[in-house]
């Protein structure tokens, strides 16, 4: 009995050996083969893989374009191959930063200085990027000397890469490549408008910007490289080159609420991207104080398109006045076209009208530095019923502060082709010198950051304009800066009764006489004795600009400028405006005239309701009551 167990116990030992020995040869043969493959790849014999390159983890995702698992006829349409190359050129550099893409040694030998290419025989240039150009060639930053620069871009036209438009270039990847400073687009910025074609409006300029920075409108945050990029606004061919007209707020109304609440008067795509926001807009539509307009006329083939709301549609679009409703909005949609961005955002801005952004991913324009909560009311796409609820829901304090800060920074950043360039430069400028670059506040309140050069001083206390924010109250003394250019010949000059009228404010701290005159400095004696210093200045240059410069004997914040035959009875009024609303007063005799006035009329009204002084009394040149005198 014990023998048969012994033998079943062997011969189960025999059963599991063969088959162990017979698994375990079928594996042997299978890495064999594998490995003999891997032999005639290396041999130079095309390798088969079991599965095709590359394979992502689960929590990982190709390097796709969104839109393109969303869309089976543009994939049935598309080849692999305009699907590979076109995301191959928004992707290639996707990990660059200034620390692994830009060389700092350039911009430390010489500061920060730009080199534009020269223009080439026979390239054609749009008028939106002359003026780009113009801009840096005419800044303080412009070099032409490509050895000193730190910055280069291109004369290449490169603004709008729509392969349909006419402002197209043809040929641009083989031009920038053999551009001799080119390197691989290192150190290099490339401007760009518009990029992609229908029907998917990718991302793609068409040719490979290597490690080149991009100054991009309507880039989205997910192909925005942080500290890299310049996000810029989508702007007209007519937008100003300079200059720009200012914004349209005259005066802030009590309470703030205007005609409409919130407006919107726009094309509405019918199909394809973009489509599907404002197709949607009719749903919030009440005709009264939400009033969202969108029309299918445009393009060639819209009535193709067209479905059962276009003639409705199209009717009440014609019976409003796209002006008169942008002036009397409160706020203003400023839904997703095409692409990302709309002309309806920098329109929004200039009218006072509170934007409210409706362009998921959108990566707002210069948003490194601007604060856009304090201008703009950030929506989502997805949630546009809650739309009309939520901007009804805003206090009035916070309306006025919002439309406020749209004046401001369309004046100080987006009135003009100049300004947006400035400003993008100036952000690259920061990037490389982090130890003076400008902090949130300066960027975000005014005057801006284009006026504020951080190679003065970065520490706010150092500027006037911040004394509110920092809670620093205003010093008391201003010092008198008198143009003279006529000589000294009578004792009953205007200058001279101008000196003995600015001395008896108990404000003034010294004046300074600045002699732009042919004729030599009058003798001491030949000056009126006063209660404050006067320094007289002999003028180097001889020139009416040399009274603004900052000579070393000016000691204060507040600087009054005056010609030698200004009649000024007191200085107190200016210096009242100048120490309770420093923002508003930095300014020349004629500037500030305006202001004043209706200054005058504004403050007259207030002391009247608080039962103290009658009117202002003004004469042409300045001011002539004694007001606020011994008072802070």
């Amino acid at each position: 009995m014990q023998a048969k167990k012994r033998y079943l116990a062997l011969l189960s030992a025999g059963t599991c050996l063969v088959l162990l020995f017979y698994v375990g040869g079928l594996q042997f043969r299978a890495s064999r083969n594998h490995s003999r493959r891997d032999g005639h790849s290396r041999n130079g014999l095309q390798k088969i893989p079991d599965n095709p390159w590359p394979r992502f983890p689960d929590t990982l995702h190709p390097f796709t374009h969104w839109e393109q698992g969303e869309s089976e006829d543009y994939n049935s349409q598309v080849s692999p191959r305009h699907k590979r190359d076109a995301n191959s050129s928004v992707y290639k550099g996707k990990k660059c930063r200034m620390e692994s893409c830009f060389d700092y040694t350039l911009c430390k030998r010489n500061g920060f200085k730009v080199y534009t290419y020269p223009q080439q025989k026979g390239d054609k240039i749009s008028e939106s990027y002359q003026n780009i150009l113009s801009a840096i060639e005419g800044s303080r930053f412009y070099t032409s000397d490509p050895s000193q620069a730190c910055l280069f871009v291109l004369s290449l036209d490169t603004l709008d890469r729509d392969q349909l438009s006419p402002q197209y270039v043809h040929n641009l990847k083989s031009k920038v490549q053999n551009l001799h400073l080119w390197n691989n687009g290192r150190n290099h910025l490339i401007f760009n408008l518009y990029s992609g074609t229908w029907p998917d409006y990718t991302e793609d300029v068409g040719f490979d910007i290597g490690q080149a920075m991009l100054a991009k409108a309507s880039i989205s945050t997910e192909n925005f490289r942080p500290n890299f990029d310049v996000s810029i606004p989508l702007f007209s061919k007519d937008h100003p080159r300079t200059g720009g007209e200012k914004g349209f707020l005259r005066f802030n109304t009590i309470p703030p609420i205007r005609k409409y609440m919130l407006v919107f008067k726009g094309k509405r795509y019918l199909t394809g991207i973009g489509s599907d926001t404002r197709n949607a807009l009719y749903h919030v539509h009440n005709g009264e104080d939400v009033v969202l307009l969108t029309t299918c006329k445009h393009g060639k083939d819209w009535q193709k398109h067209k479905d059962s709301r276009c003639d409705k549609d199209n009717a009440e679009y014609e019976k409003y006045d796209y002006r008169e409703m942008l002036h009397n909005a409160t706020f203003c949609l400023v839904p997703r076209g095409r692409r990302l961005g709309s002309f309806r955002f920098l329109e929004a801005l200039q009218a006072a009208c509170v934007p409210v952004m409706l362009s998921n991913g959108w990566e707002l324009p210069f948003s490194e530095v601007i604060d856009w909560n304090q201008a703009a009311v950030i929506g989502d796409e997805r949630l546009l019923l809650q739309i009309p609820s939520t901007v009804r829901s805003i206090h009035q304090d916070k309306i006025l502060a919002l439309r406020q800060q749209t004046q401001f920074l369309w004046e100080a950043y987006f009135s003009s082709v100049e300004k947006i360039v400035l400003t993008t430069l100036e952000i690259i400028q920061d990037r490389i010198f982090k130890h003076i670059s400008r902090n949130s506040l300066m960027w975000n309140k005014h005057p801006g950051g284009l006026f504020v050069l951080p190679q003065y001083s970065s520490c706010l206390g150092d500027f006037p304009y911040y004394y509110s924010n920092l809670g620093v109250k205003s010093p008391s003394k201003f010092t008198a800066v008198i143009h003279a250019v006529t000589p000294l010949v009578s004792q009953s000059q205007p200058i001279l009764k101008l000196l003995v009228a600015v001395a008896k404010s108990q404000y003034c701290h010294q004046i300074i006489v600045l002699w732009n005159c042919d004729k030599p400095l009058p003798a001491k004696h030949r000056w009126p004795a006063t209660a404050v210093p006067v320094i007289v200045i002999e003028g180097e240059s001889k020139v009416m600009s040399s009274r603004f410069l900052p000579y070393d004997n000016i000691a204060t914040d507040a600087v009054l400028s005056l010609d030698e035959d200004t009649v000024l009875s007191t200085t107190e009024f200016l210096h009242y405006i100048d120490r309770n609303t420093p923002k508003r007063a930095d300014c020349s005799r004629l500037d500030c005239y305006y202001f004043v006035e209706r200054f005058a009329e504004w403050f007259t009204e207030y002391r009247r309701s608080c039962g103290e002084i009658g009117p202002i009394g003004m004469n042409g040149k300045m001011f002539k009551t004694r007001v606020g005198a011994g008072k802070s």
